[in-house]
């Protein structure tokens, strides 16, 4: 059986944790999101018997009854970087953007695994057309999770300085990357891109199907079925868990993911998105956002699996820098080659 508890505010985190862990009948409590570490460490130290997973949150001195699971978004954002420096190589274009919230060490992952990406992707290019071509990367931290209208000054200014593709990771403020994009489609009478968004964390890719070329997913139901799992089996084990491509913690979006996405919808929302598109059926949903992905030609989506398969085997590390100073070494990283001396 299955009890959720929603918090109000961040004043409610420690009473919610409480509440749950005095009640003594919980295999596994879950807590989700990195604003929780603190709760959960203090709610875990006053309960040692009760085990507790935190997705996002990390903490050195966490009990030991609590598993903190977290993601390798850097190989993630890794494949949306490949996906965003082949789609502007293939187009004769040299620039990318990325738009990201707060500038906090769990983002760098974001960033430093798109950089790599791009790199990657241009000498992936050069080895098949045997063209050089040299792509620059446009970041901005907008400092916030929850303002999509400075999502879309961001992104109109990527936009304006020739970015092809823009990958957002900045929650909320993120929805004005895919707005900002639309407008420029808009503006040029298409219906689908380039330029394109790339989505992040769920499937976005139905938001702004034409808009948005796919996501990197962070698959968070993996991560509580891991500690859910283990806690039914008698294996759980305080400490962290970390979920990269090969455990499929993180990927980047199917079509198949977008429609499983959208089914677990309200049935009201969908109707009204359907709507919003001029669709008449999911079936239509999925053709659209399937005619989008052919916009791309398949050698891409084909390359995407050759670096997906070369990270899971671990001949390919992604670095992953947690402070600034780490964060400012791949920026000035020439090669993919480089930047994976970094990871290690």
């Amino acid at each position: 059986e299955l009890v959720e508890v929603q918090s109000n505010s961040e004043d409610d985190y420690v009473q919610n944790l409480r509440t749950l862990a005095a009640e003594k009948k919980y295999l596994v409590i879950v807590a989700v999101g990195f604003m929780m570490t603190d709760a959960v460490k203090q709610v875990a130290g006053e309960y040692p018997d009760q085990k507790f997973a935190i997705i996002d949150g990390f903490d050195p001195e966490m009990p030991d009854n609590v598993m903190m699971i977290l993601f390798k978004e850097n190989e993630g954002s890794a494949l949306a970087g490949a996906l965003a420096g082949l789609i502007a190589a293939n187009d004769g274009k040299d620039k990318v953007g990325i738009v990201l919230g707060m500038e906090i060490p769990p983002l760098y992952k974001f960033e430093a695994g798109y950089r790599f990406g791009v790199k990657w992707a241009e000498d992936y290019y050069k080895q098949k057309e045997g063209k050089d071509v040299n792509i620059d990367v446009l970041y901005q931290y907008t400092g916030s999770f929850n303002d999509a209208a400075k999502g879309k000054a961001a992104a109109q200014a990527q936009l304006q300085q020739g970015a092809w593709i823009i990958y957002q990771v900045a929650g909320g403020t993120g929805l004005g990357v895919f707005d900002a994009v639309k407008d420029v489609l808009d503006s040029q009478g298409k219906t689908m891109g380039p330029p394109f968004a790339i989505g992040v964390d769920s499937p976005q890719d139905w938001i702004k199907p034409g808009v948005i070329i796919a996501s990197m997913t962070k698959r968070v139901d993996v991560g509580v079925y891991t500690a859910v799992k283990d806690a039914v089996e008698g294996t759980f084990k305080g400490g962290v868990v970390e979920l990269g491509l090969k455990e499929d913690g993180v990927g980047i979006s199917t079509v198949d993911d977008v429609m499983t996405m959208f089914d677990s919808l309200p049935e009201n929302t969908q109707q009204q998105k359907l709507e919003d598109l001029g669709l008449s059926s999911r079936d239509e949903l999925r053709q659209y956002l399937e005619n989008t992905r052919k916009q791309i030609p398949d050698w891409v989506w084909g390359a995407l699996d050759e670096l997906k398969a070369q990270i899971e085997s671990g001949n390919i590390k992604v670095p992953a820098p947690m402070d600034k100073e780490s964060m400012e070494e791949v920026r000035a990283a020439q090669t993919w080659q480089e930047m994976m001396e970094l990871a290690e």
